[in-house]
């Protein structure tokens, strides 16, 4: 099945500029203790009688930072952030026990009660594109609709794509993701990687942790520029935890979410994604969105992985303004 909107494929240097909302601060901050060892970080933004919306942020363990908050229009949404298990700034922090995508489609509907939000709109990139689906079709009722980014299914193929695949165009950055390690472990980095990560000692897990964000931040801009790598424990939540959802194949059966689509088929539902993205291809969000009928399809024809790209920001953005008027009645 086609999708609803054809591809954008006009570069975005020649589209009229549209950029993210001015910053803005919370109105409100909490913990949100979710069982006996975790306490998920919320915030909300905007207008607390918008439209509500939920950011679900990528890795999984990336968290979420104020940026995420610039894709919504603060006068018309009630903007949501959190923080998964185990990510940014809950607690405690880069913990990996107790931590499934079961675990975590469980904690978003337990923020939204807790938030007494009837139903949000649920925007979510990279992992965050898996989670968003996981938790639409185990809770189809409490979703208005999905805006989507980067999208990943979390299959096997998937995985070894982000192992091995991305060498093929960064062929640097995977040289030194796998020199990092001894020459006999380099046939499994997963592996090898996960052992380091899950180490208790910051001597062995920090510059794990450094190695494994320096190989995803190079392949993840169309234009890759170097940022300073951290050795934080930011960086240890997304590595530890990225790799330990790898590990288990993010918890979910194979094809499980392109089997459970037709429970969102009559949700509005947006895809933006960028033609060079390396980190997702291209080709699994062409799957995602052939198979959602209605779902507009917008590729971003000079763009890679990162939402905070130019042409990925602006799309994004145009597609919270089209919802937004989808959902005028909430204001």
């Amino acid at each position: 099945m086609t999708p609803k909107a054809s591809h954008s494929d006009t570069p975005s240097a020649q589209r009229p500029p549209m950029g993210l909302f001015p910053r803005s601060e919370p109105f409100v901050t909490g913990h949100l203790a979710v069982d006996s060892l975790h306490r998920l970080h919320w915030e909300q933004s905007g207008n607390p009688d918008g439209v509500p919306v939920v950011f679900v942020h990528g890795g999984p363990g990336a968290g979420t930072s104020p940026d995420h908050r610039r894709f919504f229009d603060p006068r018309r949404y009630r903007i949501v952030l959190f923080d998964q298990r185990g990510a940014g700034r809950s607690l405690p922090h880069a913990e990996t026990r107790d931590n499934t995508t079961a675990h975590l489609v469980a904690d978003m509907e337990m923020l939204r009660a807790h938030l007494g939000i009837e139903r949000w709109v649920v925007f979510g990139g990279s992992w965050g594109s898996t989670l968003a689906l996981a938790y639409g079709q185990a809770f189809p009722e409490r979703c208005l609709g999905f805006i989507l980014r980067g999208v990943f299914l979390f299959r096997r193929h998937e995985v070894e794509w982000f192992l091995h695949g991305m060498g093929r165009f960064f062929p640097e950055a995977h040289l030194a993701f796998l020199s990092f390690l001894p020459e006999n472990e380099r046939s499994d980095p997963l592996t090898a990687y996960s052992l380091r990560l899950d180490d208790p000692d910051p001597a062995v897990h920090l510059p794990a942790a450094r190695a494994w964000c320096a190989y995803e931040d190079a392949c993840s801009r169309l234009l890759p520029h170097r940022l300073p790598t951290s050795g934080s424990e930011g960086g240890l939540a997304l590595a530890r935890i990225e790799s330990h959802y790898m590990r288990h194949g993010g918890f979910l059966d194979e094809n499980a979410l392109l089997n459970g689509l037709p429970a969102l088929h009559r949700h509005p539902a947006a895809i933006v994604q960028g033609r060079y993205d390396m980190v997702c291809p291209i080709a699994t969000a062409d799957e995602l969105a052939r198979a959602w009928p209605g779902c507009r399809y917008t590729v971003v024809p000079d763009a890679g992985h990162s939402a905070l790209e130019p042409g990925i920001a602006s799309a994004l953005v145009a597609e919270t303004e089209r919802f937004k008027a989808l959902f005028r009645n909430f204001v």
